[in-house]
């Protein structure tokens, strides 16, 4: 691991990573977020000389994260960004949203310092927790001169927040960044990077002082569907609606024509696909732009950022 006079932040949330069991062989039946981030730090002796500050953000199962967690989060990595004195921030997060987290953040703070993300697939009470060196490795690439942007440390992996997705239930490398592949590894503490790290335009935090946030929600195109509940969204107002399509984002008939409709009623409408793998490629006959390499929670987010109202 290299060394660093400048403090990494270490941002807590909950989540596996701070999860308990009444026993150590027990890996499914657990709380999540019931012991602090600081106590989780102090468990893993190579941390104990590094310059690091640990601050609880939330406390939180991530299955249960919300837009008022979100938009603090993104304030306390926007401050300590704004020190000079920081290296890195490193936030530790449940597994189940972090993909949508990690791009969220990218997109609102596009940081060009690195802001590293890691959770966990056993409790902390586990025989063999992950936790530990997946928070540990998380540090190393915080400290690491070339990294930059919003990225997510799983499995000794790194993933660009703009590609990564979870792709396994219960594995330890449960997360994967699609064809783009990940950014790099830590090996033998230090960071080995094969492509550019993530980049973008921010959006600003300034941004999500908008409330309520518009409403996007997610839909499933499949054998059967009619569009009824397009309909329904459609009746209560909704703002977007990522459709997540079969194969290369085709849509069931009756399904595209009541999203024609919603679209012409001044919904946003964005197309994805509920294959695990692979773009949305443009057709000749596209009736809804593609939602690229998205995948359809992370197009929500999209969907939802591009429909907030400008800063007065």
């Amino acid at each position: 691991m290299q060394s660093t006079s400048r403090t990494i932040v270490l941002l807590g949330t909950g989540g596996t990573i701070a999860g308990t069991a009444r026993s150590a062989d027990d890996e499914i039946n657990y709380a999540a977020a019931q012991i602090t981030l600081a106590d989780l730090v102090a468990t893993i002796p190579t941390l104990a000389h590094l310059p690091l500050e640990c601050e609880q953000v939330a406390q939180i199962d991530s299955k249960d994260m919300s837009y008022a967690v979100w938009r603090t989060l993104a304030e306390r990595v926007a401050h300590h960004l704004a020190r000079g004195d920081v290296a890195g921030i490193v936030i530790a997060h449940g597994t189940d949203t972090l993909e949508e987290t990690a791009y969220f953040l990218q997109r609102v703070l596009a940081p060009s310092r690195p802001v590293v993300m890691c959770g966990a697939m056993r409790p902390a009470t586990a025989t063999q927790p992950d936790g530990p060196q997946n928070l540990l490795d998380a540090v190393t690439v915080a400290m690491d001169a070339g990294a930059r942007g919003v990225v997510a440390v799983m499995a000794a992996e790194i993933h660009s927040a703009l590609d990564i997705r979870k792709t396994h239930t219960h594995r330890v490398d449960a997360f994967s960044s699609g064809d783009a592949g990940p950014l790099g590894k830590v090996q033998a503490g230090h960071v080995r990077s094969v492509r550019p790290w993530p980049d973008s335009q921010p959006l600003g935090v300034q941004r999500l002082a908008a409330t309520p946030w518009p409403r996007v929600e997610i839909i499933h195109s499949h054998a059967g569907a009619d569009g009824r509940l397009v309909d329904a969204l459609l009746a209560q107002g909704v703002d977007g609606i990522v459709v997540a399509g079969t194969g290369n984002g085709t849509l069931h008939a009756e399904l595209a024509a009541r999203l024609k409709h919603a679209q012409s009623a001044g919904v946003a409408v964005l197309r994805s696909t509920r294959v695990g793998a692979g773009s949305v490629l443009p057709r000749d006959d596209d009736q809804f732009p593609s939602a690229g390499t998205l995948t359809p929670v992370q197009a929500r987010i999209e969907l939802m950022l591009q429909r907030l109202p400008p800063v007065k």
